[in-house]
């Protein structure tokens, strides 16, 4: 069976496409500093929209830590929305701009709404960022939870896998 065809409106993001690994390093008003290793992956079917999928684990164990996964869905006039979900009960829609770079990328995304299980840890307010520049995809994530204010909380440089 052959690949589908790229849908247009994903054009932009072609340099997100494949698998990412690397070091992330996370901070927290609430928490100890930690490292974590991190695998991320975009993919498509030819519909109008990327998946992706991400897993995080300590770097020194290879335990698991976090994973989500979800949806950017690019609207042709530079916007774009994610749909994302995480088994710790938090769902997260944003909306933010995508602009093509030189080098490749920049996503920056905010939270429109956060949704939370009955179990789920209060978190009000998220922001994420992914940056492509040839094979590094930088990520940032904020957000605003425990009743702390909209904080810088993760950040993780990818290297592109063949």
């Amino acid at each position: 069976m052959n690949a589908p065809d790229l849908h247009p409106l994903n054009a932009a993001l072609i340099p997100l496409l494949g698998t990412w690994q690397g070091p992330g390093e996370g901070a927290y008003p609430t928490i100890r500093s930690f490292s974590y290793g991190e695998t991320l992956t975009f993919g498509h079917v030819g519909k109008p929209f990327l998946a992706l999928q991400q897993r995080t684990q300590e770097r020194e164990s290879g335990l698991p830590l976090h994973a989500e996964a979800g949806y950017l869905r690019p609207q042709g006039d530079g916007t774009i929305e994610l749909v994302l979900s995480q088994p710790s009960g938090i769902v997260e829609i944003h909306t933010g701009t995508v602009a093509e770079t030189e080098a490749g990328v920049d996503v920056d995304l905010t939270a429109e709404a956060v949704h939370l299980s009955p179990s789920a840890k209060m978190v009000r307010e998220t922001r994420r960022r992914y940056v492509v520049e040839g094979d590094t995809l930088t990520c940032d994530f904020w957000m605003a939870a425990m009743g702390e204010p909209l904080t810088h909380h993760l950040r993780s440089v990818l290297t592109r896998q063949p």
